[in-house]
């Protein structure tokens, strides 16, 4: 005791003396089923092809892909978000391949849903950029800009297509003014009904995408500052979020996670539907090449990260760790 008695009398560290109290009063948990698993798969390979800026994450065959299926499925996770990468010669300006029935995420789709049924939420990437020569998530018009309303048209083809292929979701992640309604009306007038929405309502034109380019095989010349959301702006997203609740979401998510825990807290704060955050490419490589580089414990600094998504306001979580972190919470 000290010589003023037994102050301090209020003493918060009591609850922080052993492992189980820890546990037993944590605020936030993380469980396999908050997890949705990113995956690419690529047209035209024999076998799984690793991402040089991504360790441990390839792209996949279709083999592959359905085997990463079913261990997602055993790990308990809720979903898995699928991207296509078509072979470099059949890119064009309106991303054929990405309505093309026989494209390579419609195939993909056929074949994971074939693997796992219902078990797992089948998501599928829509958006444009893995489809077309020039890299943006449009069309382009005569002088080189993103046509909106000509990308909408591409959109609700892309939508019928995938629901068709059997997707559970689509997750419109373009930024296209006007995106969510249109698909909406899209899978409706083929009484596809069912189908939910992900709507990217929140998508920050951010240096953290580097990674990904190399896993879509990026074509992108240029940037996608005229319509992914400027990192200085918060208002911004809130009238987008509006307005993706106004034409029809069913869940929206905040893209990158880790940089816009601000962002992902206000979401979460004025939304009655499932909010999703996506921990993109590169916050998972940053933590990769430090724990390669022994700067950091890779194990908690993963759980750390997905944990601070969480209680920011994240129901689910798109993570190129989905599937591990499952196995390790449920041990």
């Amino acid at each position: 005791m000290s010589k003023y008695g037994s102050f301090p009398g209020t003493r918060p560290r009591r609850l922080r003396t052993t492992p189980a109290l820890r546990r037993m009063v944590a605020e936030t948990r993380l469980h396999p089923a908050d997890f949705i698993l990113p995956a690419f798969v690529r047209e035209g390979i024999g076998e799984p092809v690793p991402i040089g800026a991504m360790p441990g994450v390839v792209q996949h065959t279709r083999d592959s892909l359905r085997k990463a299926a079913a261990e997602a499925v055993e790990a308990g996770i809720a979903g898995i978000m699928l991207f296509g990468v078509p072979e470099e010669d059949k890119k064009d300006g309106l991303g054929t391949p990405g309505t093309d029935p026989d494209g390579i995420l419609q195939v993909a789709l056929r074949d994971v849903r074939a693997e796992v049924g219902d078990d797992l939420i089948v998501m599928s990437d829509l958006c444009l950029d893995e489809f077309t020569d020039h890299g943006h998530c449009g069309v382009l018009d005569s002088e080189g800009r993103v046509d909106n309303d000509a990308t909408l048209e591409r959109y609700a083809e892309m939508a019928q297509v995938q629901a068709d292929a059997g997707a559970h979701v689509v997750g419109p992640s373009g930024m296209m003014d006007g995106q969510i309604g249109v698909i909406r009306d899209a899978l409706d007038t083929i009484g596809r009904e069912d189908v939910s929405i992900l709507a990217y309502t929140v998508k920050y034109s951010s240096a953290f995408f580097g990674p990904f380019r190399e896993a879509v095989g990026s074509s992108l010349k240029g940037d996608r500052k005229t319509y992914q959301q400027d990192p200085a702006n918060v208002r911004e997203s809130m009238r987008e979020l509006a307005l993706d609740l106004e034409e029809g979401a069913d869940m929206v998510m905040v893209k990158p996670a880790g940089p816009y825990l601000d962002i992902l807290a206000r979401v979460a704060d004025a939304v009655d539907v499932p909010v999703a955050a996506y921990q993109i490419s590169g916050e998972y490589s940053m933590i990769e090449a430090a724990a390669e580089k022994g700067w950091i414990d890779r194990d908690k600094a993963i759980v750390e990260s997905l944990t601070g998504i969480k209680r920011a306001g994240a129901q689910n979580i798109l993570t190129y760790w989905a599937v591990e972190v499952a196995r390790q919470l449920g041990r």
